[in-house]
């Protein structure tokens, strides 16, 4: 299992939000490189980064502090917030990005994301938003019809990397993974699952190295690591001696 630290973009600076509300930021760090880098010294092997203001404008905001993110860092960074088109996707993959995350586009344009990972094998997950079980698009702003294991399921032979599935309801509030509704999608999907949304301590850690857990490919966890809850050498070593 992989567990990804979580650098959410807003304003150039890393914050964490409450409910998905851009309203309720958090700033954590004004300077992602060297939160970036911390998180590489602390033993993390790969990291997630959000731009939270492209997520809701539909293109990149915070480039220059992604490329800060990818000058100061030798572990691998996954992308997601506003690349909605081929060009948007290309730019970020020829910078260094190792995987980019298509989300509100995978909604309105399944056709992009397939012709994005048959491009780019391994390197195109999808990020499947959901409230109440039904997908979430433009930054969590709209709600939409689709359930989150349908939408999985319309890319089950596209060559998708990985699925990276955020209970809205948890994000950002420390109330624990929704494990039940992820476990639901990994076994609707044969795509792998990042759980994500609500990682609270050390506890979720090793509900996730639970046998049933084992169908999951990682998780996602921000505020816990921003406010001390979760010991990241401590989770890490557990990790590693399962």
């Amino acid at each position: 299992m992989i567990l990804y630290p979580a650098i959410d973009l807003k304003g150039g600076q890393c914050v964490r939000l409450k409910l998905g509300d851009m309203a309720q930021a958090t700033v954590f760090n004004d300077n992602p490189a060297a939160q970036a880098l911390a998180f590489e010294t602390q033993g993390f092997s790969y990291l997630h980064v959000v731009d939270l203001d492209g997520a809701f404008a539909g293109k990149p905001m915070n480039a220059q502090a992604v490329d800060a993110i990818l000058a100061a860092v030798r572990m691998p960074v996954q992308l997601g917030g506003g690349i909605r088109d081929m060009r948007t996707l290309e730019a970020w993959l020829e910078k260094g990005i190792a995987r980019v995350i298509i989300g509100t586009a995978a909604v309105r344009d399944p056709g992009f994301v397939r012709d994005a990972a048959k491009r780019f094998p391994g390197r195109v997950a999808v990020g499947i938003d959901a409230r109440d079980g039904l997908v979430a698009v433009e930054g969590w702003a709209e709600s939409s019809e689709l359930a989150a294991a349908e939408l999985g399921r319309r890319f089950e032979d596209a060559g998708v990397a990985a699925i990276i599935y955020t209970d809205i309801s948890r994000d950002g509030v420390l109330a624990g993974l929704n494990i039940e509704g992820t476990l639901a999608l990994a076994h609707a999907v044969a795509i792998p699952v990042i759980a994500s949304g609500g990682l609270a301590s050390i506890a979720d850690v090793k509900r996730l190295l639970e046998p049933d857990c084992a169908v999951l490919d990682g998780a996602i966890t921000g505020r816990a690591l921003y406010d001390g809850r979760l010991d990241p050498v401590e989770a890490l070593e557990l990790i590693r001696a399962r």
